[in-house]
């Protein structure tokens, strides 16, 4: 197993730490740590120990305040299996300060159903004035709207998906802007993003399929496999948050107690935060897939064990940005919540607009 201190979710981490990757038996063979903070993010030096069981960063280093890491080890067990953890957690902020983390990156190119996130560190009273210091604008120029999720999570997006090659600018002017009665902000800059083209696949959760198309040219029908009659996939627009070649999926952390623990699922892309994957799959029988519907709620495209390139999930995965927009339909559930992952175009634009503080 994987150990990473500190634990995923964790908040208000001191600059010292303590942080380290461990595993008990075998051997790591890659760490990343990544901090995100204002939009640009920045690998922080470490290295793996000479027996392979232990990462660490660098002597003196100290991590940034108000700051967003990200943690992604693999690692191999004696007989040469990898497994794979992804963890998160955040730095302290200081006293009566507050700031938004945000998605996407600086300077990133992605597909035309990106939507622009922003989390605050602290719960917004004076939602208004907030929204107001946050400007999203785009070339070819289109209407921008917010709209707030709750007092801490407030997303931007068009009316309808980005024309690819738009280039969007965040200017963020949230420096002395009062959030809540004593609390300010302390972030002004700019950053952007492009819109590199339009992805949308439609899957079809009772016929087992997934028609993918690009700039609105169909380019494969793919055979997949969605939820189980017990375990349903949403319905809905949802959108590519994370790319993993390999990733483990267990089932204890999104309601499923022991049911499963897949250590090297290949080809993964998150599409909502309750856990929504459109993954490779090579367990299930090669015959399952564009024929029925055994996931525990993810879409699953034919694998191999290790990830292959010439097979529908590889071929997929090589093709997809963050930003892409997968849509099921026809999946015996309810519409995914807007709120979960970038779900907000499953929103029609009065409703977004209407969730916006300002008039």
């Amino acid at each position: 197993m994987i150990r990473v201190s500190p634990e995923d979710g964790s908040g208000g981490v001191p600059a010292d730490g303590p942080l380290e990757v461990r595993v008990d038996s075998g051997r790591l063979e890659r760490v990343s740590v990544t901090q995100v903070a204002d939009g640009r993010r920045s690998a922080v030096p470490g290295a793996i120990g000479t027996d392979g069981l232990r990462w660490r960063p660098a002597e003196g280093t100290r991590l940034a305040l108000a700051a967003k890491y990200s943690v992604d080890a693999v690692a191999l067990d004696a007989h040469g299996r990898r497994s794979a953890r992804h963890t998160t957690f955040t730095t302290v902020v200081p006293e009566s300060r507050f700031i938004g983390y945000f998605t996407p990156e600086n300077r990133s190119t992605v597909g035309a159903g990106m939507i622009v996130s922003f989390g605050f560190s602290r719960p917004v009273e004076n939602r208004a004035e907030v929204e107001r210091a946050i400007r999203v604008t785009a070339d070819p120029p289109v209407e921008v709207s917010g709209h707030w999720f709750g007092k801490e999570r407030l997303d931007f997006r068009p009316e309808a998906y980005w024309a690819p090659g738009t280039k969007v600018t965040v200017e963020l002017g949230l420096r002395d802007v009062e959030g809540a009665p004593g609390v300010y902000g302390i972030q002004r800059k700019t950053v952007g993003f492009t819109v590199g083209r339009s992805q949308v696949s439609l899957v079809d959760a009772a016929a087992h399929t997934m028609e993918v198309r690009r700039d609105g040219r169909l380019l494969a029908t793919l055979p997949i496999t969605a939820g189980a009659p017990k375990t349903t996939t949403y319905n809905g627009r949802m959108v590519v948050t994370e790319l993993y070649d390999v990733t483990r999926m267990n089932g204890a952390t999104v309601g499923f107690g022991g049911e499963y623990d897949i250590k090297d699922v290949p080809h993964a892309m998150r599409l909502t935060e309750s856990g929504t994957f459109i993954h490779g799959n090579y367990w299930a029988d090669p015959a399952t897939f564009g024929s029925a519907n055994v996931s525990h709620g993810c879409v699953g495209l034919r694998d191999v064990k290790g990830g292959g390139a010439d097979t529908p999930a590889g071929w997929f995965f090589d093709r997809s940005l963050i930003g892409d927009v997968v849509e099921v339909v026809n999946s015996q559930d309810r519409k995914v919540s807007p709120d979960n992952g970038l779900g907000g175009w499953n929103l029609d634009w009065k409703r977004w607009k209407e969730g916006s503080a300002l008039d």
